[in-house]
């Protein structure tokens, strides 16, 4: 059983916290038993490592006996271990240590994807995560990170997705410009959600056809030079006294709408 919060393991596990460690080995941080479990199911190759106290393992049979088939070793630590390693004030008792999947934005657009997330300066942890977990649950083929979006691997996207990460293809293509192009080429459809747009409802019908959603920066929006490369920019209509929808909220609603139109 690990006992010592300052050693060097744990030290090493705690340090993917932060994205210069997670870019030097490559690896990131997974927390609780959710993230875990999901992991053992659609990505065990990826799993490095999986500590947990004994009253977690316990709880969660599931994921030892998962683990034991996958032949990854469940290592025991003391609480205050657990403390010293995860990213959360009050962690669940699992931790575990995973390699980076990036998918490829060539691969993903050569595949023909009908559904695709565009995420265009996105820094909040919480909003990329959301949209992650709400394009894996809308059927999205992919999910493409653009300008400085945040780490997908930053341990609060990773809580957010709930384990879609596992689900769902995630790439990081820097440059939008780039991006755009491929989804055209894919024979895609470009949309940008944005307050300035035309009106959601006028143009519902046209999103049954294979769509990139192109989503923007929580405070900003989207910039005109980035607005100037879609075919099309939706507004969703407001019908309360809300100033604004949430923008992973937002994201959602652009998704499903594109699931149902695709489905219908």
């Amino acid at each position: 059983m690990l006992e010592n919060p300052r050693s060097p393991r744990v030290r090493a596990v705690a340090k993917l916290t932060k994205r210069s460690a997670r870019q030097e080995t490559g690896l990131f941080l997974l927390e609780g038993p959710q993230s875990a479990r999901e992991a053992l199911a659609y990505a065990p190759d990826t799993l490095v490592e999986l500590f947990a106290t004994p009253s977690a393992m316990e709880r969660h049979q599931d994921i030892r006996d998962a683990a034991s088939a996958a032949g990854v070793e469940v290592v025991l630590t003391t609480e205050a271990v657990l403390d010293a390693m995860a990213d959360t004030v009050t962690p669940q008792g699992i931790v575990a240590v995973a390699r980076q999947t990036p998918a490829s934005v060539r691969d993903i657009f050569a595949a023909g994807p009908r559904l695709v997330a565009i995420c265009e300066e996105v820094r909040d942890p919480g909003n990329l995560g959301t949209i992650i977990r709400a394009a894996d649950a809308a059927g999205a083929d992919a999910v493409v990170l653009t300008g400085r979006t945040v780490d997908p691997y930053n341990p609060k996207v990773v809580r957010a997705t709930t384990g879609s990460l596992f689900h769902v293809p995630v790439a990081v293509a820097g440059e939008l410009t780039g991006t755009v192009e491929r989804a055209h080429q894919a024979g895609m459809q470009v949309v940008a959600a944005d307050v300035g747009g035309e009106d959601f409802l006028a143009q519902r019908s046209t999103l049954a056809g294979p769509t990139a959603w192109l989503f923007g920066n929580e405070a900003r929006g989207l910039e005109p030079e980035a607005l100037a490369l879609v075919d099309v920019s939706l507004r969703l209509p407001i019908y309360g006294r809300a100033e604004s929808l949430n923008l992973a909220t937002a994201a959602s609603v652009c998704l499903y709408e594109t699931a149902f139109a695709q489905r219908a």
